[in-house]
């Protein structure tokens, strides 16, 4: 008799809890984006170049540091801002410099831009510039066609070439 009264009030406080979890399984439907949007991302994680070039110490020089320190090369750790600028039907919607992480200034830089946009066709032009001065080393331009509810994804690769353009 007690098993059966332990079991019915289990059921009792169960079935709304199962209930309830099931309706917000289902409802309210989320949608990140709009109806009609798409979505863009741009996101990448990039070590830009030295801010300043290694420089080859002297013999002098050698000769004063400890046997164990006794690299050729001084090399500065601080690695220089990267300049991110997205530009998305002529127009720029994003212009970004992004500093290195570290104490010292010299990791990796993280770049993150999330962007709904009007379902359809898009020109974009991505551009990086990861070296202490100059104009944009790495830049990209693709016509995309971005149907509704669907994401594209800007990802950068050095060794690939840049940036590269996911569906």
């Amino acid at each position: 008799m007690k098993q059966a009264l332990r079991i019915a009030a289990q059921l009792a406080l169960y079935v709304p809890l199962m209930a309830l979890i099931g309706y917000f399984s289902a409802a309210p439907r989320f949608s990140p984006i709009g109806e009609g949007e798409a979505l863009l991302r741009l996101s990448f994680v990039h070590a830009a170049q030295r801010k300043e070039p290694c420089r080859e110490r002297s013999a002098a020089e050698l000769a004063k540091l400890a046997p164990n320190m006794r690299a050729a090369l001084d090399c500065p750790r601080e690695r220089a801002p990267l300049l991110v600028e997205l530009e998305i039907d002529g127009g720029v919607v994003l212009r970004r410099e992004v500093p290195p992480a570290g104490l010292r200034r010299d990791g990796n830089a993280t770049v993150y831009y999330r962007l709904p946009l009007p379902a359809g066709r898009h020109r974009i032009v991505a551009r990086l510039r990861d070296r202490p001065e100059g104009g944009f080393n790495y830049v990209r331009e693709q016509t995309v066609e971005l149907g509704p509810g669907r994401a594209l994804l800007i990802d950068f690769a050095a060794a690939q070439g840049g940036f590269l353009f996911r569906g």
